[in-house]
């Protein structure tokens, strides 16, 4: 068996006080705890070592004898002995039926986190009892399945309209509806759908994490769109209209006479759908942008000469500030 430092597994002095050492587990339970590193058997085994230290380290009781072993232990090492040799555990065995006290993390705590498996050490469990164990004619309480999070791929259309969509989770199947709406972020709860509860108890929820993609026409800014329109400059010097799509069917736009390069017309409820309130809607906000032609007469030539040659008898010259 193993010898356990625990004041080096917190990173703490062997003087230090509870406040300091509660804080110090803390910190590391946050970084190391095997929901913000799923999949990640070492993160796993670090929670698992600070957790056994904290239970120690936490009680002044189990602290104390701790203390007495380890005062023990690094005398007889500086002695000469050596890892896993002939120390002296009996006298620090813990009796039948001691156990120590688990204050942060609770006994179902850790089963929902670890099973079955014990989330302690031999060294821990010799020296001061099986502190998870709960015995065997104590029956077992109803827990919550845990939740679930999977992230969907959605097309702006499919944002605009809602849709559905069939999952395999797990090996199950299940059918989920997306709300019109939903944007990046948006969390869509389904209640039941994830890990089955245990010992009796219900089932834990799957939340679908949206994640809209970029569109080749829209650009999407909350519940609004943008998007720019190409206009010929004859139309935006004389006026005219432009057609322009939208998610649902296209539209035609009055370009007023002498519109300007990057002029923008607001469209009132024609962006996306507010989440879950279905008579309500952003805008589309249409850029223009400016195109010429791509190919002229000779007549349609010689008309703009005209047209500039009329104008540069009338203008003032152009100055540069």
């Amino acid at each position: 068996m193993d010898f356990k430092d625990y004041y080096e597994i917190l990173g703490v002095a062997p003087n230090a006080d509870k406040k300091t050492i509660k804080q110090t587990y803390r910190q590391l339970a946050r970084k190391h705890h095997p929901d913000v590193n799923p999949g990640n058997k070492d993160a796993e085994d670090k929670f698992k070592t600070i957790n056994e230290a904290y239970q120690v380290l936490s009680d002044e009781k189990q602290r104390k004898k701790y203390d007495e072993l380890r005062t023990q232990y690094l005398q007889w090492q500086r002695a000469g002995g050596q890892q896993g040799q002939d120390f002296d555990w009996q006298n620090w065995s813990a009796q039948p039926d001691q156990g120590a006290h688990v204050q942060y993390a609770t006994a179902e705590d850790l089963e929902d986190l670890f099973g079955d498996e014990s989330p302690y050490s031999d060294f821990f469990t010799n020296i001061f009892g099986q502190a998870y164990s709960r015995g065997r004619d104590t029956p077992a309480s109803p827990r919550r399945g845990r939740d679930v999070e999977y992230e969907v791929d959605l097309t702006l259309e499919e944002a605009f309209h809602g849709t559905e969509r069939a999952l395999e989770i797990d090996g199950h199947r299940i059918q989920a509806s997306i709300p019109h709406g939903v944007r990046t972020g948006t969390r869509v709860r389904l209640a039941g759908r994830a890990e089955p509860g245990k010992n009796g108890g219900v089932a834990g929820d799957l939340y679908l994490i949206i994640k809209v993609l970029p569109h080749r026409v829209f650009e999407r800014d909350g519940d609004d769109l943008h998007i720019d329109v190409p206009v010929d400059i004859f139309t935006a010097i004389a006026g005219g209209e432009a057609r322009i799509p939208t998610l649902e069917k296209p539209l035609t736009l009055t370009i007023p006479p002498r519109t300007n390069a990057n002029q923008v017309f607001r469209l009132r409820g024609k962006g996306m759908p507010y989440l879950r309130e279905s008579n309500k809607c952003g805008d589309m906000f249409a850029r223009v942008k400016l195109v010429l032609p791509d190919a002229l007469t000779d007549q349609e030539v010689d008309s703009i000469r005209a047209l500039v040659a009329a104008r540069q008898k009338h203008a003032e010259p152009n100055e540069v500030k």
